[in-house]
């Protein structure tokens, strides 16, 4: 398959949902599975490898997960994420089942899948979360491999932004993406994944939403999951994703949920909302899906018996 960059957005196979809206399918559509940005399309090749086959969710969405945390020229994810402003890559995700188990890691370094490390802190830990050097010796003690993550690439991005160190998040580019992704299987059970490297140039320790449950991720089998991508601080602020799951379970559709949420941030924040991007992407129970975002340019990823491996682009507040 063909890599498509998140800045080529506009390139063959992205589509809006007003020309293709899967909240309009007539009957359940099963399996599915759901990722943002561009970068979600590969992800979701292997997920769609392990749901065709009928495959658990949960299984699918480490496999999809792991695509961008292994391709170095992810900037935003695993190997390759930019650094910290000490040059440091850290890295933090979260992983959540169809029975409400879930396990994260935050400011893991020297890992490139923490994604697969938090789903054996879910596994096999009494903790939901664990963080920096713990992470780390529980990592390196469940046989993960010790690994440089910064790149030449990364590294030099780095030196280039130490001559101003100026700290300005900018809406749809790679210093401050995230890989959310969620499925659902042919057994009718959903689960979801998310991770990150953070923002570029954070704050060491900085944490943002994509490894706390229910902020960047939140999975409840009985209605749906949701994952967030963007600025986590604004996320975390209206624990976003399960926001977005407690309004499907209150009857809204994914897109209607994704909408409402959104709209929590700009009244929280309607000066600073206008220039900051945060996306939702959810799936229900029905494989309905929605995403919305404050600007223009979240771009995620569908893949369903009905669309092969589609790139849509969310409709946007501003």
């Amino acid at each position: 398959m063909t890599r498509i960059s998140r800045r080529q957005f506009v390139t063959a196979g992205l589509v809006t949902p007003l020309a293709f809206n899967l909240s309009q399918a007539q009957t359940p559509t099963r399996p599915v599975v759901v990722s943002t940005w561009n970068f979600g399309q590969a992800a979701n090749v292997e997920a769609w490898k392990i749901l065709s086959s009928g495959g658990r969710a949960l299984d699918a969405v480490e496999a999809g997960a792991r695509v961008p945390e292994g391709d170095p020229r992810e900037t935003s994810v695993g190997l390759g994420g930019l650094p910290d402003r000490d040059g440091r890559v850290t890295l933090d995700a979260c992983i959540m089942d169809e029975f409400s188990n879930c396990g994260a890691v935050a400011c893991l370094e020297h890992i490139v899948h923490p994604v697969s490390v938090a789903r054996k802190v879910m596994e096999k830990t009494p903790h939901v979360f664990l963080t920096g050097d713990g992470a780390l010796q529980f990592a390196l003690a469940n046989g993960f491999k010790k690994e440089k993550l910064l790149t030449k690439e990364s590294e030099r991005a780095w030196r280039e932004w130490l001559k101003t160190s100026e700290y300005k998040p900018k809406a749809n580019i790679e210093n401050h993406d995230t890989i959310g992704i969620v499925a659902l299987d042919r057994q009718s059970n959903v689960s979801g994944a998310c991770t990150t490297s953070g923002m570029a140039y954070k704050m060491r320790g900085r944490v943002g939403d994509s490894p706390i449950i229910g902020a960047g991720l939140f999975v409840d089998n009985e209605v749906g999951a949701a994952t967030s991508t963007g600025v986590g601080e604004e996320v975390i602020r209206i624990v976003g994703s399960h926001l977005v799951v407690e309004l499907m379970r209150q009857g809204r559709s994914p897109q209607q949920a994704c909408e409402e949420a959104v709209k929590r941030i700009v009244k929280n924040q309607p000066v600073k909302s206008k220039d900051l991007q945060v996306g939702f992407l959810a799936l229900n129970k029905q494989g309905e899906t929605g995403a919305y975002a404050l600007q223009k340019g979240f771009t995620y990823a569908v893949y369903s018996p009905e669309v092969p491996n589609q790139i849509l682009e969310a409709r946007s507040y501003y």
